[in-house]
């Protein structure tokens, strides 16, 4: 996407010092500051973001930063799209108004060696399959939020886990902001917006629309029978098998608060799950109603 009259470039700084003078500018004249805090290879679910915060107060903060301290050995730091131009383009556009792009250097310097953890909400689902990537996670957002101490954040419903993580650590250690839910942005045949979309082949991108399909499909079944929690698991599992997944690293209907497994849909639930296609992981939620 490229510049155009309308959206001139977007201020960016890239030290805690240049971003805090120019938040300490808004506070003087009483403005309200919203943070976005993102990792780049922007789309439109993180533009919804954008919007969202735009709502929601007078300036908007947008950081880009591919946080090396949520990656495992094994996974795609190094081939993680990075596109800064084009993402400045993109939050400008949406009504971002200024860009915060520090380098790891910047974020980690020297000498760093603290860490953040939310050991409960942290220890299953995707802390299973990522060891140590909701620490490095926690460790990032608990930065940013302090670097901008914003009004209020805004983060994705997609990635619901961390969304929690995050809404826990605010509270643990009384960050003054609040935290934004917004809910996920999809394609037309439901798949989830994600950055990781792009390493799909056009094969698997087919089998992919799977994946809301049947979490739509645990709903309405429990809906129906809200005691059939483990018999509606399994088949949904085996659905996204028969569709065409490789492998499906867990799908289970948990407590919407804490995360915990449930055996009877009695309380606010959510349904996660994390399944495989070739290498790429995609992750997708869904709000389980409870029955009237």
């Amino acid at each position: 996407m490229s510049q155009t009259p309308d959206h001139p470039p977007l201020d960016t700084v890239r030290s805690v010092s240049d971003l805090r003078a120019r938040i300490a500018l808004w506070r003087r004249e009483g403005l309200r500051v919203a943070l976005v805090p993102t990792m780049g290879a922007l789309h439109d679910g993180h533009l919804t973001l954008v919007r969202r915060a735009r709502d929601l107060a007078d300036r908007v903060v947008a950081s880009v930063f591919v946080n090396p301290a949520q990656f495992g050995p094994n996974e795609d730091f190094a081939r993680y799209p990075r596109d800064e131009a084009g993402d400045a383009a993109k939050l400008a556009s949406a009504g971002c108004d200024l860009l915060f792009a520090p380098d790891v250097a910047a974020m980690y310097p020297p000498g760093f060696a603290t860490a953040v953890e939310v050991e409960a909400l942290s220890r299953r689902w995707e802390g299973e399959f990522r060891p140590g990537h909701f620490r490095g996670v926690a460790t990032v957002v608990t930065k940013l939020l302090l670097q901008a101490l914003p009004d209020v954040a805004c983060f994705g419903e997609k990635d619901y886990q961390q969304l929690q993580v995050i809404r826990r650590l605010v509270a643990d250690l009384d960050i003054p902001v609040r935290i934004e839910g917004v809910p996920t942005v999809r394609e037309a045949d439901g798949l989830a917006l994600s950055s990781r979309n792009a390493y799909l082949t056009s094969a698997q991108r087919a089998v992919a629309a799977a994946l809301n399909r049947t979490l739509r499909s645990v709903v309405a079944r429990l809906a129906a029978e809200p005691g059939a929690v483990a018999e509606t698991e399994s088949r949904a599992r085996a659905a996204l098998l028969e569709a065409g997944f490789d492998a499906v690293d867990y799908l289970a209907v948990v407590d919407a608060a804490s995360l915990e497994p449930l055996l009877r849909l009695d309380r606010p639930a959510r349904v996660i799950c994390t399944a495989r296609l070739g290498t790429t992981r995609l992750l997708d939620n869904m709000d389980v109603p409870v029955p009237a």
